[in-house]
């Protein structure tokens, strides 16, 4: 048998895709600004390479912040022109008021316009070239599933929605108790039989199958043997948590059993002294500097709360920390005095007991300045689930199984969860925060932090995750 299948990308592939060649794009454009016209500035040579270790840097790192690779924002025509013209200005405007690590400033103003320009236009024709060329249909990741009927829909988009390119061309019924009928309502996608699956694979260039089903009679012996064929040559099987963890970033817990030892062991950065060490270090240090940042700017937040706000400006409020061990938390009011007399609810997106000024200070993430002091005090982190009150915690609980592992390390002033989804308003909400937690908690190492620390800038900059 000849195995047909296109070229397609891995995300992981994708994003080393955009970063490599936002690089060389860049490099490119100013090497030929440098042929063509009087450009100095900036020379790419031996004696001076570190100018351009630097620059991509420079532009990978605030690309990072401005959602360049995020895999949505690259695939949208407006919204990565937007990023581009972000990441380009930023870059530009760094990289001069750096000149230890890059060139000396120019006399000439003119060298500042081609510099800028250069990067952008660089940067443009290569994502539109992205956009119209590698994002489109001719490079989609083309999958078959295998589950039950009822969960089809549900499974397809919760796969697709998180990645643009992943395309499920159809599934096949492991439901062994279901009974087709016509007269049910059209299938989400097209309901493959058995019998049809491996000249399907062949003529839709599926490249993976992907197995959901929990049920071990509903991969039949026929199927069975049509999977290990397909294996034989050359066609890629896996189990679905692993697919929904590797796109999504986050841990299935709804499609998992209660053994979850068995689908996320911990990090070994949990446990490692030396890992811990550092980020205590550094937890100490940025502690600090937030507290300083808080203290300058403690007189308008009490005019501001005076007038606002009309209540105490401080106050705490008790918060499950790790272990399971309660703490206190303190935080600016952000909401008129007595705003839980009828009992504690979850805050929503519009909520009717969020002042005026209490609204600035979540948008601005200003209210979370206070917390610096639980972090110095060893009851928070800097990254980790954020901590939730008890009442709560016992609701959700009840509902999720897995909801009390979030409490295996310190909860954070910011996390996974909340650099991904937006506030939690209901249990809903709090199983899809769930899993995004589960999955720092699997994944937690030096490099993740990093990345939710960009991220953080990115959501603070653009109001994001409100």
């Amino acid at each position: 048998m000849v195995v047909n299948k296109k070229i397609h990308f891995e995300i992981s592939e994708r994003k080393i895709l955009l970063r490599i060649f936002d690089v060389l794009s860049v490099l490119l454009a100013l090497y030929l600004v440098g042929i063509i016209f009087n450009f100095n500035y900036f020379n790419i040579s031996t004696t001076n390479y570190y100018w351009t270790i630097v620059l991509g840097i420079y532009l990978t790192i605030i690309g990072t912040v401005f959602e360049m690779y995020s895999l949505q924002v690259a695939s949208n025509e407006f919204q990565v022109i937007k990023s581009i013209v972000l990441t380009s200005s930023t870059t530009v405007l760094v990289y001069l008021l750096t000149p230890i690590y890059t060139p000396n400033l120019p006399s000439n103003r003119m060298q500042i316009i081609f510099f800028y320009v250069a990067i952008l236009l660089s940067l443009l024709l290569w994502r539109l070239f992205y956009v119209k060329f590698l994002a489109s249909s001719r490079f989609e990741k083309k999958v078959i599933l295998i589950c039950d009927k009822d969960q089809a829909e549900e499974l397809i988009q919760g796969l697709e929605n998180v990645d643009p390119h992943y395309k499920v061309m159809g599934y096949i019924n492991s439901d062994s108790n279901q009974i087709s009928n016509p007269k049910n309502k059209k299938d989400y996608v097209k309901n493959i039989s058995i019998d049809d699956l491996e000249r399907f694979v062949h003529k839709n260039s599926v490249s993976e199958v992907v197995i959901a089903s929990q049920k071990t009679d509903g991969i039949t012996v026929n199927l069975y043997n049509q999977l290990i064929h397909l294996l034989e040559n050359g066609f890629i099987i896996r189990e679905y948590t692993q697919v929904y963890e590797n796109i999504t970033q986050r841990i299935p817990v709804q499609y998992v059993a209660r053994d979850f030892y068995r689908y996320f062991p911990f990090s070994r950065s949990n446990q490692n002294q030396l890992y811990l060490l550092i980020v205590r270090v550094l937890e100490i240090v940025i502690s600090l500097v937030g507290l300083s940042v808080g203290f300058a700017l403690l007189p308008i937040i009490f005019i501001g709360n005076l007038l606002g706000n009309r209540g105490r400006l401080f106050y705490t409020q008790e918060r499950i920390g790790k272990n399971g061990v309660a703490f206190k938390i303190l935080k600016l009011r952000t909401m008129v005095k007595n705003a839980e007399s009828n009992g504690a609810v979850f805050t929503t997106t519009n909520d009717a007991r969020i002042t005026a000024f209490g609204k600035f200070l979540r948008k601005a993430r200003i209210d979370e300045f206070p917390q610096f002091m639980n972090i110095l005090k060893g009851d928070m982190a800097v990254i980790g689930p954020r901590p939730e009150r008890p009442v709560f915690v016992k609701e959700i609980a009840e509902v999720m199984p897995f909801y009390e592992t979030r409490h295996v390390i310190k909860p954070g002033l910011t996390g996974w969860a909340q650099v991904n989804y937006s506030y939690g308003e209901t249990i809903d909400d709090s199983l899809i925060k769930l899993q995004y937690d589960l999955y720092y908690i699997k994944h937690r190492s030096i490099f993740l932090d990093i990345n939710i620390v960009l991220k953080t800038f990115s959501t603070v900059l653009f109001y994001r995750r409100q």
